[in-house]
């Protein structure tokens, strides 16, 4: 099994804007993680690869077939949950879910079988005669999840699987993505950086609709080894280290404030303990407007609880 996607640009406005340029990778069965600021071309990528738009040049190629020729024998074998997707709110899920089934040409015994059994693992069994419009957002999102698997896809392209799930149900179904990737080609596009940490075979780095990177996490998080610091600092100081480094996380330590930098120049005359990097140092190593974002949050909760 083989999904490779060769040279893919896409622009839009005319020309002037660059989705995608020259974005080439090839993925075999395995969990991928696909990260980049909003912007990078993460959602035309995923547009393109499940056949819902047309790149300007390049191809997809799905076991050496363009996935253009294969038409629907293509489609069986995708499922596809988008980040956004209207749903049927005066539908139960049941029908919402068999409805799905009907539109993917599931027989009637596979479906009911398969219906009963994704219920339990999207952990919404007691709400299978509810209707959508009532759910929360968190169940909205287990509820496409279930519809992309409902013909046990070989490639499963998820955009923010996770988004709106608490921290229990994130696990689960982080782990159950991981138990069905042994014989599927599963990319994952997610603002959630460790949803992906510990599972993905490898991580895609797109910006600006180019490819950064793509190798293992362990590979990508070498980069920038000695390049991640903790650095005790005076609360005054703490507006200076947000405005001139990437700050990945703070917390106090008696008087002081302990933050955690990204940086290729630490700071002198300061008490220095080098860190680890993990994924989401490496995503604000990479991303500078990440730089901007954790900056603001952490003003934010500083100035919340102090």
């Amino acid at each position: 099994m083989r999904l490779e996607i060769k040279n893919l640009c896409k622009t839009y406005k005319k020309g002037v804007v660059k989705a995608l340029d020259d974005f080439s990778v090839t993925l075999t069965p395995g969990v991928y993680g696909l990260l980049g600021p909003n912007g990078a071309g993460k959602s035309t990528l995923m547009n393109i690869i499940t056949d819902n738009l047309n790149a300007d040049s390049g191809e997809v190629l799905y076991d050496g077939e363009e996935i253009k020729k294969l038409g629907k024998d293509y489609r069986t074998v995708l499922g596809y949950m988008p980040q956004q997707q209207g749903l049927y709110d005066d539908f139960t899920l049941n029908r919402f879910l068999w409805y799905m089934a009907a539109l993917k040409g599931l027989k009637k015994k596979e479906a009911k079988q398969k219906i009963a059994s994704l219920l339990e693992t999207v952990n919404l069994k007691e709400s299978a005669h509810k209707k959508l419009g009532s759910f929360s957002g968190g169940m909205k999102q287990r509820a496409l999840i279930a519809q992309a698997l409902l013909n046990d896809p070989e490639i499963l392209i998820l955009d923010e699987p996770t988004a709106g799930l608490d921290p229990k149900e994130r696990i689960r179904i982080r782990n159950f993505i991981s138990e069905i990737a042994e014989d599927k080609i599963v990319l994952i596009s997610t603002h959630v950086v460790s949803d992906i940490e510990f599972i993905a075979k490898e991580i895609i780095l797109l910006k600006s609709g180019q490819l950064v990177s793509h190798d293992t996490c362990a590979n990508l998080t070498k980069e920038i080894e000695n390049k991640v610091f903790e650095v005790e600092i005076n609360k005054e100081e703490l507006k200076y280290f947000q405005d001139n480094y990437r700050v990945s996380n703070l917390y106090h330590n008696d008087d002081k404030i302990v933050v955690r930098l990204v940086t290729d120049n630490p700071p002198e005359n300061h008490k220095i303990t080098i860190a680890n990097p993990t994924l989401e140092d490496l995503y604000l190593y990479v991303f500078e407007q990440g730089m901007v974002f954790y900056a603001n949050i952490c003003r934010y909760f500083y100035a919340l609880f102090t």
